[in-house]
């Protein structure tokens, strides 16, 4: 097996699952024990992980230097590679910034490159860069600001690389974790396959003869999460909707048309906009937001199964991405509280139920798929748990709500009859709490912007801006602002992840 030695970057689990897919046998393990796991566990190899921290930081992340005289090959990758530089005497300055893409050259083809080309885009996030190198090393790859993007001790096998390989954007990036695998750690691939039925028995064992009660959204990881458990305990499984009003619109009736038809359960739909926006009223900050939601998703939850006797499981539709952006390890930083992770409130009366806990967007599709679900419901475009409550930057209105309602139709109506909606990740507007000059009418108003945010993924981890046609930017502008009340403007949000989030909250 490899050993991920974590320090808390939010694509450490990535790491572990890119190698997982190319039949690599995994454990992630935290730096403070590595010594202990390796002794015990006996790895081929390891990799260090990035992470948030600066090596000068007080309190920063570290392992012992005497991992290095155990005489495996290791991968130290962004933050894992400037503390190896840091630890073995090379010099490592902070303030130098990258983030997103970045163009790699390869100047040495030793075996961690071996049927990459020699120029590729990589993906990029850090603070700190090494600007010497350990004696013993030399440089293999550089990009436009960075001379040692990849260097390595050779005669060690000891590499270290100022770039994510585990990230899909990174053009070549399984291709160099696989040469680190199988050239330099001499490890053999095999297949592996997510096994539904293994996950459907994991689900029997943990129920038994319980109730779950399930909350539902109708979005993709919800609806795959929920038909996973009624396939394990049938009609003990209790479906729950809650109407907040921030949902798409239409989302309570495909709801209801997901579950009578692929599970023939009736979802229990639960009538709650007003008190929503209630709750909401003059909350401004995204987080205050995103725990009001999930504290009042959970009181609801919990009033609905006191009326069901025998429930004792709430079930979720939680991913990893989901854990990780709400401070999913020791340490990562928190990006985000998640309303199903993060913002949960500290008590429940209900014990939690995440069989997709573990996986990202794209194994949960090839799990809906294998579950016979429609191409409809496992391809849905992404949609946050708290709803239009974080696309609305500010306080969360009635009118404001409305506004961004109507844009959003027109959004995902413009970009479905362009024949774009299955091959894009993300498609929405956002309320920017920024006003502009417009000119409507010969009068002059000072009115808010709308941003689009439309982009394309696979896992969450990274994204790209979509590169749509001007004419259809064109035609979603233009019937913003006229058919939107209150909208002087509409621009397009061109950012990667790194360094935005999806969301704008």
């Amino acid at each position: 097996m490899i050993l991920v030695v974590d320090f808390g970057s939010q694509t450490a689990h990535l790491i572990a699952r890119r190698l997982r897919d190319i039949g690599i046998k995994t454990q992630i393990i935290d730096p403070e024990n590595a010594i202990y796991e390796i002794k015990k566990l006996k790895p081929a190899g390891l990799i260090f992980s990035g992470g948030p921290s600066s090596v000068f930081e007080k309190g920063a992340p570290r392992i012992n230097k005497k991992v290095f005289q155990l005489g495996l090959p290791i991968l130290g990758i962004c933050y894992g590679w400037q503390l190896t530089a840091y630890l073995l005497g090379g010099k490592v300055i902070s303030g130098h910034k990258e983030y997103g893409p970045a163009n790699l050259r390869i100047d040495r083809t030793e075996p961690l490159f071996s049927n990459v080309e020699s120029y590729s885009k990589v993906w990029v996030s850090h603070g700190t860069t090494v600007t010497k190198l350990p004696k013993g090393y030399r440089p293999l790859a550089e990009t436009e600001s960075v001379k040692f993007a990849a260097a390595a001790n050779l005669d060690k096998k000891i590499f270290g690389i100022q770039f994510h390989p585990e990230v899909e954007h990174t053009v070549f990036g399984v291709e160099i974790l696989k040469n680190f695998a199988t050239k330099i750690c001499k490890l053999n691939l095999k297949t592996y396959n997510i096994s539904v039925n293994d996950l459907i028995k994991q689900i029997k064992n943990v129920v038994k003869d319980q109730k779950v009660i399930c909350a539902v959204s109708g979005g993709v990881d919800s609806s795959v999460a929920a038909t996973l458990i009624g396939k394990a305990i049938g009609k003990k499984l209790h479906p729950i909707y809650i109407e907040s009003g921030l949902m798409r619109i239409g989302t309570k009736e495909e709801v209801k048309r997901i579950f009578k038809k692929h599970l023939k359960i009736k979802p229990v739909v639960v009538e709650a906009q007003k008190l929503f926006l209630k709750k909401l009223r003059g909350a401004k900050d995204a987080e205050v937001k995103r725990k009001i939601i999930g504290k009042l998703y959970i009181d609801l939850f919990e009033k609905e199964a006191k009326k069901i006797t025998g429930v004792r499981y709430l079930a979720q539709g939680t991913i990893y991405s989901d854990v990780i952006e709400s401070k999913g390890s020791k340490n990562a930083d928190k990006i985000k509280s998640h309303h199903n992770v993060g913002g949960l409130p500290t008590k429940m009366n209900l014990q939690l139920l995440e069989p997709l806990r573990h996986f990202y967007k794209d194994e949960v599709r090839k799990i809906g798929l294998r579950l016979g679900l429609p191409k409809s419901v496992v391809n849905k475009q992404v949609f946050p748990g708290p709803g239009q409550a974080i696309r609305i930057v500010g306080e969360v209105t009635p009118e404001r709500l409305e506004q961004l309602q109507k844009a959003d139709s027109i959004v995902i109506e413009e970009i479905t009859k362009a024949g774009l909606y299955d091959k894009i990740y993300m498609s929405f507007p956002v309320m920017t709490n920024t006003v502009s000059t417009a000119v409507k009418g010969d009068a002059r108003e000072l009115l808010e912007v709308i941003a689009l945010r439309i982009i394309e993924s696979k896992d969450v981890m990274t994204t790209d801006w979509a590169r749509l046609p001007y004419d259809l930017l064109q035609k979603i502008s233009s019937r913003i602002v006229n058919e939107v009340p209150r909208i002087s403007r509409v621009v397009y949000d061109i950012t990667t992840k790194p360094p935005a989030t999806m969301e704008w909250e």
